[in-house]
């Protein structure tokens, strides 16, 4: 396992630093280290850290939210309140709808096979869009009009919705039937992530003053490591409670951590995310790369140019539903097309649950799964190149 993580980190960075002087995002060289690295080109990664992989990648994502959530005003949320809702949902929706329509004319599926594939599809991806734009954040851009938060809180809401939606597809294309409680849990998944993770970060500020004020004084390293024990166990909650009640445990990690922030001194919220800024630069590696160690370039090459066309009529679909969320909204048009930029990138969502109907063993499966490859492929490099290269262009500086 130690080989195979100093190849992680010495050849992704090395990749990316390569990358990165083509003038192209390091996401890219950190995908490609996981393609050559992963078990379908030079299998030179060991199953250990393979087998634990959904994991690790679980764990950089929690590292991001965390800063994510730091970085958040709950001030400026309340402005974007209805629009973050509708980016949540709507352009998924739309996606998904263009993947049922166009799919079985492209690829020759049922509707249902179609719908599972659409579902697997039309997840944004928070790993490649949450650092970008904690980092807007940080750097004043679009923040007088609240869209990195935006952005922030409709794509951390977006998954919740689509596993939800996949599940079901998958249970009826598997002869099962319909549950409607399936689809009541989306709104309790996502208000439950929300109050638990505001309950927990205020337990975590009070804690923190408590010992401050009997003299025992945490220090912001400590703080680190205590947050990030209970933001894991918000996450292990969600598995914990499965069957009995639906909880987001992603949403619950960046809850806390938008309350603790608001409940601590500027300085101390600056210290936190100054930390966790510098745990990201190891995560990013790890989880971008395990997230290429996932694609199989056998089913991508084996996709074709058809799944390319579904997948780009599918992003015009969702497009058009991202403009839709903004309608009414006092955003130019740059600003939304900016927002429909940082809507393209797909990844971790496909990686986690796009070989789950071949392990399944539904017909669709190799399909799925190939399609869901040249997703990741194509649109997390074209989303992260196209905010990386556009927001000073889009975007106003505060």
């Amino acid at each position: 396992m130690l080989t195979s993580l100093a190849l992680i980190f010495l050849v992704g960075l090395g990749l990316a630093a390569i990358v990165q002087q083509c003038k192209l995002p390091r996401i890219v060289g950190m995908l490609l280290t996981g393609i050559l690295l992963g078990p379908y080109v030079l299998n030179l990664l060991d199953d250990s850290i393979l087998g634990i992989s959904a994991d690790l990648r679980k764990m950089a994502l929690i590292i991001i939210l965390i800063k994510a959530g730091l970085s958040l005003d709950i001030r400026s949320m309340k402005q974007v309140g209805r629009p973050a809702l509708l980016m949540s949902f709507l352009p998924a929706l739309c996606e998904m709808s263009a993947v049922v329509l166009f799919a079985p004319i492209f690829l020759g599926i049922s509707c249902g096979e179609a719908a599972i594939m659409g579902a697997v599809l039309s997840a944004v991806s928070p790993a490649v869009v949450v650092p970008r734009m904690v980092q807007l954040i940080e750097d004043k851009y679009g923040t007088a009009k609240s869209i990195p938060q935006m952005l922030l809180a409709g794509s951390s809401m977006d998954d919740v919705f689509v596993i939800v939606l996949f599940t079901t597809f998958v249970s009826m294309e598997q002869g099962g039937r319909a549950n409607l409680m399936e689809f009541a849990n989306i709104p309790i998944s996502i208000l439950l992530g929300i109050v638990v993770g505001a309950v927990t970060g205020y337990a975590l500020s009070w804690f923190f003053e408590t010992q401050y004020a009997h003299q025992h004084y945490v220090r912001n390293s400590m703080k680190v490591v205590i947050i990030l024990g209970v933001a894991f166990l918000l996450a292990a909650l969600e598995d914990w409670l499965k069957g009995v009640v639906s909880i987001s445990g992603l949403l619950a990690v960046m809850s806390m951590a938008v309350v603790l922030a608001s409940r601590s001194t500027i300085w101390v919220v600056s210290r936190l995310r100054e930390k966790y800024g510098k745990l990201w630069l190891a995560a990013e590696v790890l989880l971008f790369v395990l997230v290429g160690a996932t694609v199989d370039i056998r089913y991508t090459l084996s996709a074709g140019l058809s799944a390319v066309a579904l997948i780009l009529v599918a992003l015009v679909f969702r497009s058009a539903g991202v403009w839709l969320c903004m309608a009414g909204t006092n955003l130019n048009w740059k600003e939304r097309l900016y927002c429909t930029i940082a809507y393209l990138p797909k990844a971790t969502i496909q990686a986690a649950i796009g070989s789950v109907p071949l392990s399944l063993g539904l017909p669709c499966g190799k399909l799925v799964l190939s399609v869901a490859v040249v997703a990741i492929l194509l649109t997390a490099p074209l989303g992260a190149m196209g905010m990386d290269k556009t927001y000073q262009h889009l975007l106003e500086k505060e």
